[in-house]
C-alpha cells in the first residue's frame, strides 16, 4: 500500500461558542493542512496520484475557508469551527473531490499552531 501526502495551508478567523475561555473571542490562525491518500495500485507511469492533482483538489476545497470568518460559513453556523470539525469537514469534502479509484482518502490533519493538531479519518 502506498500513502501519498501533501501539505498546504489556509488562514481564517473563528470563535468557539460556549468555550468559556480566550478562544470564545474572535481570533485567527494560519492553519496547516496535511492530506493523505492511499492506493495499492499505480498508474501506467508509476504514480498513485499526481501531487499536483492532489494539491489542486485540496486547494479547491480550502478556497471555501481561506480568509473567511468560519462561523459565518454554512458548515459552521450550527457547530463550532474547531480544528476537529474543520478536519472532518475537509475530509468529507475531499472524499468527494478525490473519487478516483483505486485512490482513497485516508486522513486529514489540521494544525492550528506549530505543536497542536487534529487528525480525522473514517474507516
Amino acid at each position: 500500500m502506498f500513502e501519498v501526502s501533501i501539505e498546504t495551508a489556509f488562514s481564517a478567523a473563528h470563535r468557539l461558542r460556549n468555550y468559556k475561555g480566550n478562544c470564545e473571542a474572535l481570533h485567527g490562525h494560519n492553519w496547516k493542512v496535511q492530506v493523505t491518500v492511499e492506493t495499492a495500485a499505480l498508474n501506467e507511469i508509476g504514480l498513485g496520484i499526481d501531487f499536483r492533482e492532489l494539491k489542486e483538489k485540496t486547494g479547491r476545497v480550502l478556497s471555501q475557508l481561506d480568509h473567511a470568518f468560519l462561523n459565518d460559513l454554512a458548515p459552521f453556523q450550527e457547530i463550532n469551527p474547531s480544528s476537529e470539525e474543520i478536519a472532518r469537514f475537509l475530509f468529507r469534502e475531499l472524499t468527494r473531490e478525490i473519487a478516483v479509484p483505486p485512490v482513497r482518502l485516508k486522513k486529514v490533519s489540521v494544525w492550528e499552531s506549530d505543536n497542536s493538531w487534529v487528525t480525522y479519518c473514517e474507516d
